[in-house]
């Protein structure tokens, strides 16, 4: 039986539940031919189905609990790499253990050897779930927000991008706003790009909603992406469906789709709604960012984060999705953790030149000190006075993406 199909301890528990009513019932005959059905479930052998059925299986506690297996120096390690990959949960962290370690020793941030390595190698998720778990990390809630019809929505196809894409290229897009309690005045937003197929991520600053504002941002993100653009997918917000944009996108992208989710259904943009919370609300949380001085400091942080998350961060990919009919659940399997660079070169998105200067790119950076820079950016950034807007977007628009606001839309060529 493969591994990933064997039943978990609790799940033979409950079989073996389930299942002692009828053998306690049923004659020998009958007993033969569940004790046969229930081997060939569990796997167990028949003579010790038939101890644990003589009464209701349960699951005893060990007298004795069992010590720690791992040294203080590896379990050491397992803190550095996690706190350097930002406190990544114990499934997207099992997998890069090795190689971030090594990493972080080539910048002399631990020290390891041969015994501290094959440890790494053999550990379990659950035991790194174990060690994360004496460090507890708050997580924020993120408030319901209903839809808001809008017509022009028609004219854009209503789709989602597959969750088992394998092109890179499809993209989702969303608008965080930074307005604190009210909404009144001008105040800063954040544009994120997620690719479906590859996890990489990017950010830009937005001085408003305005027109120019979001497609001078759109237009900066897409041009970075070190892959070109097959598909744009956005969610109902006036922002994005709009006659502006529309027009922007039929004469700027002719080549790119252009699609949106279902109306009340966030689901749709999953991906980077995830990212909101992840990338943007666990950083600056919910209050208000509007003057001319957090734009740039915002825009510094993102280009750090966008180096950051996307050579150091690893990410789950789901491969496969089970429905159970008698229960109504579905099940998940997700590969091998990795980061998004990682992932564009296995699907061979990168040429040479680009793929060789992002492991130069990588091979240079501190991820442990990349990151105290990161956060010290945003306590800088949240302990600024926020006192005025914006400004005058078109001058902010200049210092923050200086090439994607002299080039007339019409002369705009395609993303690369």
């Amino acid at each position: 039986m493969p591994e990933e199909e064997r039943m978990t301890i609790d799940e033979r528990y409950k079989y073996l539940r389930r299942q002692h009513g009828r053998y306690d019932k049923a004659d020998r005959a009958e007993k033969g031919r569940l004790l046969d059905e229930m081997e060939a479930v569990t796997g167990l052998h028949r003579k010790s189905l038939i101890r644990r059925l003589t009464s209701r299986p349960e699951r005893k506690k060990r007298r004795r609990q069992r010590g720690p297996i791992y040294r203080a120096e590896v379990r050491q390690v397992v803190l550095t790499v996690a706190e350097a990959t930002d406190w990544a949960c114990a499934e997207r962290l099992r997998f890069r253990l090795t190689w971030m370690a090594k990493h972080l020793e080539y910048h002399g941030e631990v020290s390891l050897n041969q015994e501290i390595l094959a440890a790494l190698e053999r550990i379990s998720v659950s035991t790194v779930r174990r060690i994360l778990s004496t460090l507890p990390h708050p997580q924020l809630r993120l408030p319901r927000r209903p839809s808001t019809p809008n017509p022009i929505a028609r004219k854009v196809t209503v789709a989602h991008i597959p969750w088992d894409v394998e092109e890179p290229g499809h993209v989702e897009i969303d608008l965080v706003h930074h307005a604190g309690g009210s909404s009144q005045g001008e105040y800063l937003h954040t544009l994120q790009v997620v690719d479906v197929a590859s996890g990489w991520s990017e950010r830009a600053v937005v001085p408003g909603r305005s027109y120019l504002a979001v497609s001078t941002a759109l237009a900066y993100l897409l041009d970075h992406l070190p892959f070109p653009v097959l598909e744009v997918h956005c969610d109902n917000g006036s922002e994005f469906l709009n006659h502006h944009v529309l027009t922007l996108s039929q004469e700027r992208w002719p080549g790119v789709r252009l699609t949106r989710s279902r109306p009340y259904h966030k689901n749709d943009n999953r991906l980077v709604e995830q990212r909101n919370f992840a990338l943007v609300r666990a950083y600056l949380g919910y209050g208000r960012l509007a003057s001319p001085q957090q734009a740039r400091l915002l825009s510094r942080l993102y280009q750090l984060q966008r180096l950051y998350h996307n050579l150091f961060q690893p990410v789950m990919h789901l491969v496969e999705k089970t429905y159970d009919p008698e229960t109504g659940t579905t099940r998940r399997r997700y590969d091998q953790t990795t980061t998004p660079f990682d992932r564009l070169l296995t699907l061979n998105a990168l040429d040479d030149v680009t793929r060789q200067a992002w492991e130069d790119k990588r091979l240079a950076i501190n991820p442990l000190q990349m990151r105290e820079t990161i956060y010290a950016l945003r306590d800088q950034l949240l302990a600024m006075p926020t006192t005025t807007g914006p400004g005058d977007v078109r001058v902010l628009l200049d210092l923050l993406y200086p090439s994607h606001t002299t080039i007339p839309l019409e002369e705009a060529a395609l993303p690369r």
